[in-house]
């Protein structure tokens, strides 16, 4: 039975590494910054568990035992888990740096390495994860509210955003101005649009576009 590896909301630090003392040293190193740390000997046994939904990031190392740091690293895109990764290796080389780094990676540490470089390797790769996950977030609110629009609703919230004026789209969808400004209101109300720029913002992160015009 898989067990999560942590449940706090706390961002963890995964480190894998066949290197004992240094998974050792490594904990050592951001539990003393307050992070929350979880040490691994391969990818194998990180994937025995479940990770837990919380801001979080991967320290791993190259060359493990089984599958290697890279083809970890592809088998977790394949998985569509996106944490954010930084490498670490002995025998590091140009072509596997620049691999890693073009396969989405933090950054790439050669040991040995000056703490502080690890530390701020860290620091930005829970930054980017925690914004990972507000962003996603908040895409998911804004598809809970657009479910809410009517049809007429919908179309209405693609033309005003798209910047065409109120009687425009009112000719556009055979409507009076006065019906295409209470559709308007509505689309602001029930999308929580502060103004018509929130409500661009809002369209282009959902991907709302007006339909293109056919040929004439």
């Amino acid at each position: 039975m898989n067990r999560p590896v942590a449940t706090a909301e706390q961002p963890i630090i995964f480190v894998v590494d066949d290197d004992q003392s240094m998974r050792e040293a490594l904990g050592s190193l951001f539990r003393s910054v307050g992070h929350k740390v979880e040490l691994f000997g391969s990818a194998a046994d990180l994937l025995k568990n479940k990770l837990p939904e919380v801001v979080s990031c991967l320290v791993l190392d190259v060359r493990l035992p089984g599958l290697s740091g890279l083809d970890f690293q592809a088998k977790l895109a394949e998985s569509e888990i996106r944490i954010p990764i930084i490498f670490m290796t002995g025998h590091g080389d140009i072509p596997m740096s620049v691999k890693a780094i073009k396969a989405g990676a933090i950054d790439f540490l050669t040991k040995p390495f000056r703490e502080q470089e690890m530390l701020d390797a860290v620091s930005q790769a829970l930054e980017r994860d925690r914004q990972r996950r507000h962003d996603e977030s908040r895409v998911t609110e804004l598809k809970t509210h657009f479910e809410t629009l009517t049809g007429r609703e919908r179309e209405v919230m693609a033309l005003v955003t798209s910047g065409l004026m109120n009687k425009q789209i009112a000719g556009d969808l055979g409507l009076s101005e006065i019906t295409v400004k209470i559709h308007r209101g509505h689309v602001m109300r029930k999308m929580g649009a502060r103004s018509l720029a929130d409500l661009v913002r809002m369209a282009e992160a959902l991907g709302v576009y007006p339909p293109k015009a056919g040929p004439a």
